[in-house]
């Protein structure tokens, strides 16, 4: 195996991707993809994980391939740099993780921290696990050695199941000898880098909770959004009551995405976030006018990734070729893993006729 530098990350496509997903992870893969340090960038469209809890509605699934890959390129994802493909398109995948379930028990599967949480996040514990859900570790694990990646871009949440394709490496390359490359994972460097929480103050952004503000949402939208839902302080009641910017919603998002620059532009009362905290901290300073400098610095970001979102939209065609001549390149890479991995196993049986040689060897001693 040649000595690469080689990411491998991705989403599930169950809809428009939003401010959650470009402040967690889009803003650093394009970061990534243009920073020089790496031989290879693989986005991969989850769509066989995302059937995992989304079987009985594909349609959902299928609707929302184009959506992602349109949100891809309106951030600034190149697919002259990042190869973009899908993962039911690559039957290299599929194999590798039943050879890989061989690898793991269930106990140890159930065991995870991560599966565990998502398990009473979607409440299949009253209506029984899908066996597909509770083994995706098991897939991820295939997705990331399939395409030979040494870095793994994930939020601390995730960590587990990175450690749980560690060892599915660690016992295959025990078993069978040197073959699959042991992954590690890049984590985020700072907060501004981890997933935002929803406008209302959950933990995370859901369409279903209707708390999402999504690349693709126009100025009317965003404006709702902030006005109407964000959670603030509410011991802030007056002006010039005392408030507070942890746990606040709107600085939680500030702290995320403006710059020294917005409040030139918007909001020169103050040169930086820093001294708008404190403004706010000692009282004196409204909720409506923070909201009003984040509706800016929104829009600001927003715009921009509207405008290129556009373009590809109105060339579908396009964007089609991207995915699928992405999905082929794929191919090619995650077949060659599967020979080695296969070879390794000595299950190539076909390659070449050598397994006659060694029949024929076996009857003779048979005979002796």
């Amino acid at each position: 195996m040649e000595n690469k530098n080689i990411i491998l990350t991705g989403d599930r496509p169950t809809g428009r991707l939003h401010l959650g997903h470009y402040v967690g992870s889009l803003k650093r893969r394009v970061e990534l993809q243009n920073s020089g340090k790496f031989d290879e960038i693989n986005i991969l469209i989850a769509d066989d994980q995302a059937l995992t809890d989304n079987a009985d509605n594909p349609g959902k699934i299928r609707d929302n391939i184009v959506n992602v890959v349109l949100d891809y390129l309106s951030v600034g994802i190149d697919p002259s740099k990042t190869t973009i493909c899908v993962q039911s398109a690559l039957p290299a995948l599929h194999a590798l993780t039943f050879y890989y379930l061989n690898m793991v028990t269930t106990a140890r599967l159930s065991r995870n921290p991560t599966v565990k949480a998502e398990i009473q996040m979607r409440g299949f514990a009253e209506e029984g696990l899908p066996a597909g859900f509770f083994t995706y570790p098991v897939s991820q694990a295939a997705d990331i050695t399939a395409f030979d990646a040494t870095v793994v871009p994930v939020g601390e949440d995730q960590l587990p199941m990175l450690e749980q394709a560690r060892e599915i490496v660690e016992k295959f390359n025990r078993i069978y000898g040197e073959t699959l490359v042991l992954p590690k994972a890049m984590i985020p460097e700072n907060e501004t880098q981890r997933r935002l929480p929803g406008v209302d103050g959950k933990a995370k952004m859901s369409k279903s909770l209707g708390n999402c503000i999504y690349l693709s949402d126009d100025a009317k939208t965003i404006k709702k959004q902030v006005n109407g839902k964000m959670y603030t302080d509410p011991t802030h009641i007056q002006i010039t009551d005392p408030g507070h910017t942890e746990g606040n919603v709107v600085f939680t998002y500030l702290d995320a995405l403006c710059t020294n620059d917005h409040f030139a532009e918007f909001l020169p009362d103050y040169s930086c976030l820093e001294e708008m905290k404190e403004h706010y901290r000692r009282g004196g300073l409204g909720d409506g006018t923070c909201k009003k400098f984040l509706i800016n610095v929104l829009e600001s970001t927003l715009s921009p990734i509207r405008a290129e979102r556009a373009k590809w939209e109105a060339d579908i065609d396009a964007v089609y070729d991207i995915i699928r001549e992405g999905t082929a390149a794929a191919v090619e890479k995650t077949n060659a893993t599967l020979a080695r991995v296969r070879k390794a196993m000595r299950i190539d049986y076909f390659v070449d006729r050598s397994i006659v040689g060694e029949w024929n060897d076996l009857l003779k001693k048979a005979k002796q």
